[in-house]
């Protein structure tokens, strides 16, 4: 079964995580990628993370690069620019992080790739765009949480602002510019012209946090931290205790669910009790309520209530670390994980990396290639390039 890219030809310019995720989304969709690497060490991601025994082949260089190419070019060489022109111009997509301007001091920028490929989709992805008054000012993940406000969202309502405890903005950024890379794709196949596309970090990140940004634009006020309670602000959407110590996360935010919740934890006092009369109220009870429910959901595991609430259709989950995330049935079933083998990775060569996160009834089981070393097709490739 054929994959809804295959046949598409990219040229991966991108270094570190945003622009690499948004070519290893397109690459499990049936892309095939050619990342161009610096000589030297390549991707500074290759050596990401302090175990030394991983340099080349860091374990999240794995994450965002397997299956794709590799070729090696000083792009300052003039021999080497030559191929990189002759490269893009066989490709149908072009994507890079440089800072802006790198790429028009090279001579690899929109208007001098499309002279070499009029159709080409040529996307850029920087901080905060190619145009306006930050234009140059560099950023990476943490900063971009700072700067759109998200790192002011998480956190306790009286503790500092808290940074999200994995890349997202990288990784937002990376889907953003996939799914923006996908509809150019769409455009040109009905129009038959190419497109260019400015991505920034900052901009993908206000998009994302609609449910945070949007209030606000209708208010006038911003939404408090909230830590881990809800942004409902319902006592009854928060974490609690369960009697092994581990935690579980409830939702409970409508009236209907929480008369469930009463019922199926036979508490029908709360249902006559005035503090927990509804929503509203319950709110401004913020304590009582959450006192009482600690109480009852101290007597069983985590584990246990996870069941129970979830089959009555309470929305519940027991707080798991990714090692206990990663064990849960059906991540190969639903092709979340996909198994991959990196030969002389130390510790075990057979590894796995993730699916793009959904299921589609068309698209065929992806298999994956090992993350290329460092200019491992560059002989493969300059062949190619030298064919008519």
């Amino acid at each position: 079964m054929r994959q809804v890219l295959e046949g598409i030809r990219i040229a991966d310019f991108s270094h570190v995580m945003a622009g690499p995720y948004a070519t290893h989304l397109l690459r499990l969709l049936g892309a095939e990628v050619i990342k161009i690497e610096a000589p030297g060490r390549g991707d500074a991601m290759r050596y990401y993370g302090a175990d030394r025994r991983y340099d080349g082949m860091a374990p999240a260089f794995i994450a965002v690069n397997a299956g794709k190419k590799s070729i090696v070019l000083d792009l300052k060489n003039p021999d080497d620019l030559a191929q990189a022109r002759s490269l893009v111009g066989r490709c149908d997509v072009l994507v890079e992080n440089f800072r802006p301007g790198v790429m028009q001091r090279l001579g690899l920028d929109y208007p001098a790739v499309k002279a070499l490929n009029p159709s080409v989709v040529y996307c850029s992805v920087s901080g905060y765009g190619q145009s306006g008054p930050r234009r140059d000012w560099p950023a990476i993940d943490n900063i971009v949480q700072a700067t759109s406000g998200m790192m002011s969202l998480g956190g306790d309502p009286d503790g500092p602002p808290m940074r999200v405890g994995f890349p997202v903005v990288d990784t937002l950024t990376g889907q953003t510019a996939a799914f923006a890379i996908m509809s150019a794709l769409l455009r040109r196949e009905r129009s038959g012209e190419g497109d260019f596309i400015d991505v920034a970090m900052f901009d993908a990140t206000i998009a994302f946090m609609a449910s945070a940004v949007v209030p606000f634009l209708v208010t006038g006020q911003a939404l408090a931290r909230t830590g881990n309670t809800g942004y409902s602000g319902q006592p009854t959407s928060a974490l609690f205790k369960a009697k092994d110590g581990h935690s579980i996360s409830l939702g409970v935010v409508q009236q209907h669910q929480f008369e469930l919740l009463a019922r199926l934890l036979q508490q029908p006092q709360w249902l006559a009790d005035p503090l927990f009369r509804d929503p509203d109220t319950r709110r401004q009870n913020l304590a009582a309520v959450q006192n009482a429910l600690s109480g009852v959901l101290a007597t069983r595991d985590a584990a246990e209530w996870e069941q129970l609430l979830s089959a009555a259709g309470i929305p519940c989950g027991m707080v798991r670390d990714i090692s206990q995330a990663m064990s849960l049935p059906a991540l190969d079933e639903r092709a979340l994980r996909i198994a991959l083998k990196v030969p002389g990775l130390p510790g075990r060569e057979d590894v796995a990396v993730l699916g793009p996160g959904f299921v589609s009834s068309q698209a065929g089981r992806t298999e994956l290639a090992a993350p290329p070393t460092l200019g491992q097709h560059s002989e493969e490739i300059r062949a190619w390039l030298r064919r008519p």
